[in-house]
């Protein structure tokens, strides 16, 4: 975490238990507190939090990033209550505008400090107890979606066969160090789309500048979740599957811009997406014949990492059963199928490298070789004068 990113923090604790000071030094003054200690950083807590009667850990947990921003307003809700504020409109306003609720509270005669006594007294409903439990679930969840782990269901099989389609994995926030939000309100639980509705999930009335806190370094062949970089600018029809730089090359910007939705995402909503690092600052890479080289040297290859072969046989006929009879793992998924019968006794198999070792022990199999794609000019950077580059 850099000297800045340290600095912001501080100021929002210090923002948030300040910013109240003036109400609450009147509200000391009724519960016999020294109005002084109203404007002294964490010694107000500390005030509030002993007239309270929360156990002492508490008040420690206001110096964990993030987190003791929750504990603090915590502690200002149990505070209001010991002058009688226990409506659900009293304690929303002690969360969301505590520097205009105290003043009204510290400054209006009719408002006392009643004590302990009358929390013990109070009952709540049972519609409060729900609220109270939503409440506390949906904070706890997204602190944890935010800053210690994520659930992601894998959507595509470009990391065939290390994971496969549909795999459900948690993702920690730790590893590279958490995020901040860019858009901090948007709808819980909800990446970028509300469903049904199909709007934004989001609002950037409020936008805070990209910033990672305890930043730590990718390293080489590390397998991440990161956001799409081109998925800045998208078509609401395509999404991510027809990137938006794709289409214009393919159609022109006049034509996407008439015929379909153009929308943009700020970072945190762009689509997430999982790959391998094979490079990292400094790497010089290459793709030869299929082949990724890093420095010079052929990549590492992980055992479960998977690539299209062809196949062919001596008119002997292969299907899905006896592959996986002999021990091939085969996705049919109907966009990018892992075993397509192409003409006569020639097929296309989506294969590890021990199961090409596999294949090649099957009878009847004559050839095994990997599948070169050719298509020159039709990747990056999509210029076939200069730069006359294929995938392969």
């Amino acid at each position: 975490m850099s000297f800045s990113d340290l600095s912001v923090l501080v100021l929002i604790s210090l923002l948030l238990v300040l910013l109240p000071a003036p109400g609450l030094a009147a509200m000391f003054k009724k519960a016999g507190i020294p109005s002084w200690k109203a404007w002294v950083p964490f010694y107000n807590t500390w005030e509030m939090h002993k007239a309270t009667g929360l156990r002492k850990h508490w008040f420690f947990w206001q110096f964990i990033p993030v987190v003791g921003w929750f504990i603090t307003l915590w502690i200002f809700v149990e505070w209001v209550k010991l002058f009688g504020k226990f409506r659900l409109w009293e304690h929303a306003a002690t969360v969301f505008v505590p520097f205009l609720y105290f003043p009204y509270v510290g400054y209006n005669k009719d408002d006392r400090f009643l004590g302990r006594e009358v929390v013990k007294k109070h009952h709540k409903s049972a519609a409060r107890e729900w609220i109270d439990a939503a409440v506390f679930a949906i904070v706890a969840a997204t602190l944890i979606r935010t800053f210690v782990f994520e659930a992601y269901v894998i959507p595509t099989g470009s990391m065939e066969k290390t994971l496969l389609i549909n795999d459900f994995l948690f993702v920690s926030k730790l590893t590279y160090g958490p995020r901040i939000p860019n858009t901090p309100l948007a709808v819980p639980f909800v990446h970028h789309t509300l469903p049904y509705v199909n709007s934004k999930s989001y609002t950037e009335i409020i936008k805070i500048p990209y910033t990672r806190w305890f930043e730590k370094k990718v390293d080489r062949n590390d397998v991440v979740v990161f956001n799409f970089p081109a998925g800045d600018t998208l078509t609401k029809e395509f999404d991510s599957k027809f990137p938006y730089y794709d289409m214009i090359r393919a159609y022109g910007r006049d034509k996407v811009w008439e015929d379909y939705t153009v929308t943009t995402r700020p970072v945190d909503k762009r689509e997430n997406y999982i790959k391998r690092c094979v490079g990292i600052a400094g790497d010089t890479i290459e793709i030869r014949e299929g082949i990724l080289y890093v420095n010079g040297q052929a990549a590492f290859v992980s055992p479960t990492q998977s690539t299209y072969y062809l196949v062919e046989t001596n008119n002997v006929r292969l299907d899905e059963d006896v592959l996986r009879e002999a021990g091939v793992h085969l996705n049919q998924d109907d966009e990018s199928p892992d075993f397509v019968n192409r003409q006569g006794y020639s097929y296309m198999i989506n294969l590890t490298n021990p199961e090409v070792e596999i294949v090649k022990k099957i009878q009847g199999v004559t050839s095994v070789k990997r599948d070169i794609i050719n298509n020159y000019g039709d990747t990056y950077p999509n210029d076939s004068t200069y730069f006359n580059w294929s995938i392969d």
